[in-house]
């Protein structure tokens, strides 16, 4: 038996030119980049907070605000295992985990695979407990419009019976 807490994650970014375009830790190929005080990777701060909200601990900009010069530029990815970190000390892991990447382009399905293993290494799971899907608006809304690119993420976190769960 384990106990279990569902999180949920979402983030969106603003499209922008002179920016890198990173996507699940992937640097993809795009005239334009995401606009953020790190490298603004928005499914892996969807990632951080579902995780951080299922384990009770708040949000990505609690223990990572963009008011701190600290976090200027940061890879996300290195966000993400410090987040791994602060679950694993509370005895909690990732059972699994479901995201949705919304833009109307570029294309991400190219991508889907390589963000499932950067998150799973990530996060210490098998590729196979990581689900990565690209979805678009059909033109309506900002991202439609191709202004910014959204995320959402669920994941399951599990932490065995005989762990003692800490606040």
């Amino acid at each position: 038996m384990s106990k279990t807490r569902i999180g949920h994650g979402f983030d969106v970014h603003r499209l922008t030119a002179g920016r890198r375009l990173v996507i699940g830790g992937v640097t993809i190929e795009w005239h334009l980049g995401l606009h953020g005080h790190s490298d603004a990777d928005v499914l892996l701060h969807a990632v951080c907070d579902a995780c951080l909200g299922a384990a009770g601990l708040g949000d990505i900009g609690r223990h990572f605000p963009p008011s701190d010069p600290a976090y200027e530029g940061a890879d996300s990815r290195g966000l993400l295992r410090r987040v791994r970190r602060m679950l694993d000390a509370r005895g909690w892991s990732a059972a699994n985990l479901d995201c949705t990447v919304i833009a109307e382009r570029p294309p991400l399905s190219p991508h889907t695979a390589r963000m499932e293993a950067n998150i799973a290494a990530d996060l210490g799971l098998a590729a196979a407990q990581v689900n990565v899907k690209a979805t678009t608006t059909e033109g309506l809304g900002f991202c439609g419009r191709e202004e910014g690119i959204a995320a959402m993420a669920v994941v399951l976190l599990e932490c065995p019976d005989s762990h003692q769960l800490q606040d």
